[in-house]
């Protein structure tokens, strides 16, 4: 008398990203069903601001050290921070509005500054200027930068050639935007900054005044599209890392 024993089921082993149904008997079944990864921005621009309302959420001292580094020799670390916000969050963009807060209240001080020195007369033009610093200087001048860059690089800095592996990638417009408030500390420094302690230079008629004038707007605009470069070159790169990566543990 012989006894058989059912057969039993090999166990096996998914790749990630793929569910696996075995079933025995004469209907045995293979569903397989492969996760899609989203890849877009986890972050709006309507979350973003309603962040600014919380004060306690806000990283301050971090977007301090960040302007730090951004007027340094040194500035790329900051946007190596892009890449892994992206690795666990899911977005390149900051999403702590401190460092854009930072800026805000900064430009609103200097502008004060500047109304005191030209001896604004009433609190009206006081506040009238630096509605417009706030609304065009750096908002304005923000908005249409990061939609330009972002716009050009997503046309033109993009792979064309992608394989199945490969997760299409497309520039945030608040990283873009990112990318201007990055740009725009040292522009601050130099244009807000330094140029105010040198007004009695500046604004004077002679060759040196002129030369002084030119050479701060030269040098603040060469480092605000220096980093503007940084910015979108190292986002490309981390887009080639990220999907070198994406695509190595999908075939683990």
């Amino acid at each position: 008398m012989s006894s058989t024993m059912p057969a039993q089921p090999r166990a096996s082993k998914s790749a990630p990203g793929v569910k696996l149904t075995l079933a025995t008997g004469n209907n045995a079944t293979l569903n397989m069903h492969t996760s899609s990864t989203a890849l877009t921005s986890a972050l709006t621009p309507q979350q973003y601001l309603q962040r600014i309302t919380d004060l306690q959420q806000m990283d301050l001292q971090s977007a301090i050290d960040q302007m730090r580094t951004l007027i340094s020799l040194y500035p790329q670390p900051v946007y190596k921070m892009a890449y892994y916000r992206k690795q666990t969050k899911n977005h390149w963009a900051r999403d702590d509005p401190a460092f854009s807060f930072l800026q805000v209240a900064m430009v609103v001080a200097s502008s004060i500054a500047y109304a005191l020195a030209f001896r604004l007369g009433s609190v009206s033009a006081i506040i009238g200027f630096v509605v417009k610093s706030v609304l065009i200087n750096w908002l304005g001048f923000g908005v249409i930068a990061a939609t330009m860059g972002r716009l050009v690089a997503n046309q033109h800095l993009m792979m064309s050639e992608r394989s199945s592996s490969h997760v299409k990638q497309n520039v945030e417009w608040l990283y873009a935007f990112d990318v201007h408030c990055n740009s725009f500390v040292p522009l601050f420094v130099i244009l807000y900054g330094v140029q105010f302690f040198l007004l009695p230079i500046v604004l004077g008629s002679s060759l040196l005044s002129l030369g002084v004038a030119n050479t701060l707007y030269a040098v603040a605009f060469s480092w605000y599209c220096y980093l503007t470069h940084l910015g979108y070159r190292g986002e490309m790169a981390l887009i080639s890392k990220f999907i070198v990566s994406l695509s190595y543990r999908r075939h683990c």
